[in-house]
């Protein structure tokens, strides 16, 4: 990469969701690279043990209705099995996360517990007390017997009571925690109880909404898509932290999370980084500018491109690392040394001010490495952008099909792919403790950031490099890629 010089210094949508929505056709941004997932697997074939991709998942997107259906299908099975209302076996189905098979065996070993457990059937002690009052336990007003209404608990309370207490749970968002008013009484409310109770179709239908989103969320199988107001659901056989995409908004996130995609870092640890960084936003200020000082001459630089790799060809000739600063060269033979942090093994032995200032450059040394390969990213989408327009000019002028120059743009969709998962390898390399596998995975992401800064120098200079050795490259980034995620993905 050349360098420029100068002298100047990223409520849920449940809300708004409508579950009877049909499902529309999205055109694709021919220029988006968040579609870089696709389409690359042609240019960079993998043999034997290569070929097995620790990314694969099966997953599939599902209409609100094939959801709904889905979900009718085991409540239905399971009321019938349990001798319940469909509406108790959905809450038993919401506490022991769809999982029937589970819930069968308790069921066998004992029913009565089951439904306990459920919060649909009070214990047996509680289940004793029953209200030969007329009077409502909330207003204290005497109440006609036929208007006071009761759970499996017998809590009595009047209809009017009832009434208020679901309007108000309901318009705060509440699905299938409505629960019986008693104090230290848990019992759930089956919906059949309910929807009478509910004064219009307005506020039945947002109960309808949020019943469905408790459901979804608490099927071990399902998860809603988070993308803006899409009513997507994506279906797995067993949940794992793996890349899902919905094929009608095309969010990009993780299943287990439905957070940003994070290989290799897991779930828990990404949330603790991400809370970090943006704890300690301020502190890590300084670093987040787009300039540093050349190492030669001292003026003030700006990366102009996604790689690492510096070149410029003003007064002299000078060749060295945008993250280190160090000669390009020695990385050759150091296999990108700037990636791994060095740390004091004497510091536990000094005082609480220098184990602070140690702590704080740790966290600016994998910190600034992570935003890095963040802007390296953008960089490289913009990258992206020319080539797809370099394509277009060729295929007008008659200088080959578009499939011919295909390669350059999956060139540049699979940089961006490595690319990515290089930037989750810092948070995890931050946590991670000191050891033999400590040492074998920033081994592994050395080698995967020396031949994504190949891959990047080459994308960038297309024109110098044949289709051969540039697809060469990809099938050696993608390797290593593949091999670190095989060893450090949680499975």
């Amino acid at each position: 990469m050349s360098v420029d010089m100068n002298s100047q210094g990223s409520d849920s949508n449940e809300e708004d969701y409508d579950p009877n929505c049909e499902e529309e056709e999205e055109d694709e941004d021919p220029g988006d690279i968040e579609d870089y997932y696709d389409g690359v697997a042609n240019d960079v074939e993998q043999q034997g043990a290569d070929a097995f991709d620790p990314e694969e998942y099966q997953f599939t997107c599902l209409t609100y209705k094939e959801s709904e259906s889905t979900l009718n299908e085991h409540m239905a099975s399971l009321a019938a099995t349990l001798k319940v209302s469909h509406a108790v076996a959905k809450l038993v189905l919401v506490s022991f996360h769809w999982q029937i098979s589970e819930i069968l065996e308790r069921h066998k070993s004992n029913a009565a517990q089951l439904l306990v457990e459920a919060r649909v059937q009070p214990t047996s002690s509680k289940h004793a007390m029953v209200h030969s009052s007329h009077h409502c336990a909330v207003c204290m007003q005497f109440v006609r017997k036929e208007n006071l209404l009761s759970l499996a608990c017998q809590h009595q309370f009047c209809r009017s009571c009832w009434e208020q207490h679901c309007t108000v749970l309901v318009k705060d968002g509440v699905g299938v925690g409505v629960s019986c008013m008693a104090q230290d009484c848990l019992l759930r409310t089956p919906e059949d109880f309910v929807f009478p109770l509910l004064p219009s179709e307005e506020l039945k239908d947002k109960y309808r909404r949020y019943l469905f989103r408790d459901y979804v969320e608490s099927h071990y199988q399902l998860q809603l898509c988070p993308g803006a107001d899409c009513p997507m659901v994506i279906q797995v056989q067993e949940p794992k932290a793996r890349r899902v995409q919905c094929n009608r908004c095309n969010e990009v996130f993780c299943f287990k999370c439905r957070q940003m995609y994070h290989a290799p870092t897991d779930c828990a640890t990404i949330r603790k980084w991400l809370t970090k960084c943006a704890d300690d936003s301020e502190t890590a200020n300084y670093i987040s500018a787009h300039t540093k000082d050349c190492p030669k001459c001292n003026i003030c630089i700006e990366k102009n491109g996604g790689c690492n790799h510096m070149v410029s060809f003003l007064l002299f000739s000078a060749d060295f690392c945008w993250m280190c600063l160090g000669d390009w060269k020695t990385h050759g033979s150091e296999y990108y040394e700037c990636s791994r942090y060095k740390e004091n093994p004497d510091i536990v032995n000094q005082s609480q001010q220098a184990q602070a200032r140690e702590a704080l450059k740790k966290y600016l040394f994998y910190f600034e490495r992570w935003e890095n390969h963040n802007k390296s990213l953008q960089l490289e989408a913009q990258t992206y952008q020319r080539i797809q327009e370099k394509i277009q000019e060729r295929v007008m002028n008659n200088l080959g099909t578009w499939i011919d120059w295909q390669y350059l743009q999956n060139a540049a969709k699979l940089l961006a792919k490595c690319r990515y998962t290089l930037q989750y390898t810092y948070p995890y390399a931050y946590y991670m403790e000191s050891g033999p596998r400590k040492k074998l995975f920033e081994y592994q992401q050395a080698q995967l950031e020396a031949e994504i800064e190949n891959l990047s120098w080459k994308v960038e200079r297309a024109d110098s490099y044949d289709r051969g050795d540039l697809e060469n490259q990809m099938h050696i980034a993608e390797q290593r890629r593949r091999t670190l995620l095989k060893d450090f993905h949680d499975t």
